[in-house]
């Protein structure tokens, strides 16, 4: 792995996969819509792409060449009904066939480990969203590492622990998430796989 796409490299998780990935000495291609959302270190350090994930193109655009994509679309805390995530997923499901590029990590949320009636209602529709981009991971064919992150949290890095089709815990910090949507990408223990991931609790 030498070179990777990364999709919502300008949120607050997505941040710390780029600044991640640079630090582990790969090159990041990054997809980002606006100027004013683009972080000032990453300018001379990332290869950028100016577009939408909600436009074919601009997948295809970003992902050409790439060893590895990682996937962290979020709605910057809006909670409403939306299928702009699943479309972009979709699109870029499509780009990596036609480009030939297999691998790929997407984050999601840990509430889709448990029934709905155990989500609050506020996260419904996001809940649903995430649903259909997990549906869409399964079904690409693609070496997939499907991540559902429980409470994302602004801490220092620690040590974390990673499941199989359940979360290990209630919170993970950013920099350790952002640690598990690079690296992942060459484990091939956690290819096509669902993981819960969260701090470690030490006893």
């Amino acid at each position: 792995m030498q070179r990777i796409a990364v999709i919502g490299g300008t949120g607050m998780t997505g941040q710390c996969v780029v600044d991640y990935a640079l630090q582990k000495g790969l090159k990041v291609r990054l997809l980002y819509r606006s100027e004013k959302t683009l972080p000032d270190r990453f300018k001379d350090k990332v290869e950028l792409v100016k577009g939408d994930a909600l436009n074919l193109e601009d997948c295809k655009n970003v992902i050409d060449g790439v060893d590895g994509v990682c996937i962290i679309l979020g709605t910057r805390n809006k909670l409403e009904a939306t299928t702009e995530l699943s479309s972009g997923t979709k699109n870029l499901i499509t780009a990596m066939k036609e480009k030939g590029v297999r691998r790929f990590s997407v984050v999601m949320s840990s509430f889709l480990f448990r029934p709905l009636n155990e989500v609050p209602g506020v996260f419904h529709k996001l809940n649903e969203e995430h649903k259909r981009m997990l549906e869409l991971t399964k079904e690409s064919g693609l070496d997939y590492v499907a991540i559902l992150p429980p409470h994302i949290s602004d801490e220092p890095s620690t040590d974390y622990t990673v499941l199989h089709d359940d979360a290990p815990g209630r919170a993970i910090s950013k920099h350790d998430l952002a640690k598990f949507v690079v690296d992942s990408l060459e484990q091939d223990e956690h290819i096509g796989k669902v993981c819960g991931v969260a701090k470690k609790i030490t006893q």
